[in-house]
């Protein structure tokens, strides 16, 4: 197993010594393992420990799903479309954007987003009559695959040429749940179990990663052995050995009380979609009771004075297909200094022990921070909000009339902001512009804080390239980390952190008109709708927690409505 590289400043490398001595010295390692909760907050952490032995578990599982791999290829099966939130739909999405298709194997493709036109993009690229769905869905309550569900299976019902549309549809759940009982009633081809005592966000290794892995032809043995390799070291007790997982966890741990709590994730090119499994298990594990570490994905590395002193670098390195020019920008933030961990892997297989060794530091990390890293409360804040939401649209019909913040007939952006935010705005705009109210917006952040972009729109290139304009403005302008999520993806991951964390944040969420809204069968409301309703429920539940929210609407078309608010936001940030 290669060794982990780490430059670290005096003072954070003293305390990261020193965290891991203590461990070692103390027998902690071992009492993780025994899943003793008294190193978190001794709540109901030992719970939630499976995956420490998911590794040999899921030994006996290779046989199985390498005979189910075996009938998908039979059937020249083209497409597997994993339809799932969060933990059950961001490991498939690594392994497919990470690997790609393999020869005779069918394209894995991701559902996590009720954004119509993300929807109709996916459904334009299938051929229905040969694709199979994966329900991905640990308590088979979770709205998204649902409603994803009842829409995919009634078109397969409609579908020409397919005589039992069930056939086409595999569950990934846990035993018991309600979508094991509807698989089993509507007949589904195949029904494959997680373990009850894993969390989503920890389910990587289990069936949840694994199945959707066997399908697309990954070697089961070959991940396994690399993840169970991980997990060996990781065990590791001894005073003065490397344990890879102890080392990465007290350095994210002792970074965050030294007020480095912006994880700045840089990934190679061939594994960048790694950042965004990282991102939920981090954000989502260690933001609540006012503290957080904010990942920062995707942020494209700048000059070393972009940067405060509130970051830590990850680097993962992939050996087989490195960046000449992004390593060469690492470098350069060691030399001025930053806190940078860098590991390589030497292949895409060695994503399955990353898997592990960042689950094992994740775990060491929220006991560092003194939190329980396995539960999500303010996840299930804007869950409850959003349903309230859908409830009131089945009953009257629409949805909350909301009162604009500015609304200038000559554009298409839409402004809405809470009492609150309106008036310190208010206060801080010269004057009544989209540009400076933007630029009043963007003037609340200060040093430690971190901005963060929240789009309800199809994720797609061209939507994220405007979004990256303006966060690389804001970051080169204020000196601040900045964040990309796409909702309502991005509430079953940074959403926990961004509300449970510390008030740090400033956030600007992006809204738009449907090209086309899609029904959703049994329901009275449309996906339109319950987009809309994450998306005011996201809102709400920042605003409760006083968070410094602004909210821009883009009439008409989104792409022409993204192009007008990057243009203005480069404005104001000028």
């Amino acid at each position: 197993m290669r060794k982990t590289k780490i430059a670290l400043p005096e003072r954070l490398s003293a305390e990261v010594r020193a965290r891991v001595a203590e461990w070692q010295l103390t027998g902690k390692v071992g009492q993780l393992w025994a899943r003793d909760a008294s190193l978190w907050t001794n709540g109901n952490e030992a719970s939630w420990l499976g995956w420490l032995d998911i590794v040999g578990q899921q030994g006996a599982e290779v046989e199985p799903l390498l005979e189910f791999s075996r009938e998908i290829q039979d059937d020249e099966l083209t497409d597997v479309v994993v339809l799932g939130m969060g933990g059950s739909s961001l490991c498939p999405e690594v392994l497919s954007q990470s690997f790609g298709p393999q020869e005779g194997h069918p394209r894995l493709q991701i559902l996590d987003s009720t954004d119509p036109g993300q929807i109709l993009t996916l459904v334009e690229s299938l051929h229905l009559e040969t694709t199979l769905f994966i329900v991905s869905s640990k308590s088979g309550t979770t709205l998204e695959p649902n409603v994803f569900l009842s829409y995919f299976l009634e078109k397969m019902r409609q579908q020409p040429g397919v005589d039992d549309p069930a056939q086409h549809f595999v569950a990934i759940t846990d035993p018991g749940s309600a979508l094991q009982t509807l698989a089993e009633t509507e007949g589904f081809r195949s029904i494959f179990f997680g373990v009850p005592e894993i969390g989503g966000r920890f389910s990587a290794l289990s069936n949840f990663g694994m199945v959707p892995a066997a399908v697309m032809g990954l070697d089961q043995g070959r991940l396994l052995a690399r993840a169970g390799a991980m997990t060996r070291a990781c065990a590791e007790t001894g005073e003065g050995k490397e344990n890879p997982g102890l080392l990465l966890g007290a350095v994210i741990g002792e970074s965050q009380r030294l007020g480095r709590d912006k994880l700045t994730l840089v990934c190679s090119p061939g594994i960048r979609d790694l950042g965004a499994w990282l991102e939920q298990l981090v954000a989502e594990s260690t933001g609540k009771d006012g503290k957080a570490v904010i990942p920062v994905d995707r942020e494209e590395l700048g000059p070393a004075d972009s940067y405060g002193e509130d970051r830590l670098f990850a680097h993962l390195r992939l050996d087989e297909a490195s960046d000449l020019a992004q390593d060469e920008a690492v470098e350069r933030l060691i030399q001025a200094g930053q806190p940078v961990v860098q590991i390589s892997l030497a292949d895409r297989y060695d994503l399955a022990g990353e898997f592990f060794r960042w689950e094992f530091a994740t775990a060491v990390a929220g006991s560092i921070m003194g939190v329980d890293p396995f539960n999500q409360p303010d996840v299930e804040a804007s869950k409850l909000a959003s349903k309230r939401l859908t409830d009131a649209y089945e009953q009257t019909g629409s949805l909350p009339v909301e009162e604009p913040l500015l609304r200038d007939e000559r554009s298409d952006l839409i402004l809405y902001a809470d009492d609150q935010n309106r008036e310190a705005l208010r206060a801080q705009a010269g004057g009544n512009s989209l540009v400076e109210w933007l630029r009043a917006h963007f003037e609340r952040l200060g040093p430690g804080d971190y901005f963060a972009l929240l789009a309800y729109l199809e994720m797609n290139e061209d939507h994220e390239r405007e979004l990256q304009a303006i966060r690389h403005t804001v970051r080169d302008r204020y000196s601040v980390a900045t964040c990309l999520g796409f909702g309502p993806r991005f509430l079953h991951s940074t959403g926990q952190a961004y509300k449970g964390g510390p008030n740090s944040g400033v956030f600007l969420q992006i809204t738009g008109d449907e090209r086309q809204d899609l029904p959703i069968p049994g329901r009275q409301y449309t996906f339109g709708i319950v987009e809309a309703a994450q998306a005011g429920g996201d809102l709400v539940v920042l605003e409760e927690r006083g968070r410094r929210a602004l909210r821009i609407h883009l009439r008409g078309n989104p792409s022409e409505g993204l192009a007008e608010l990057r243009r203005l936001a480069l404005k104001a940030l000028d």
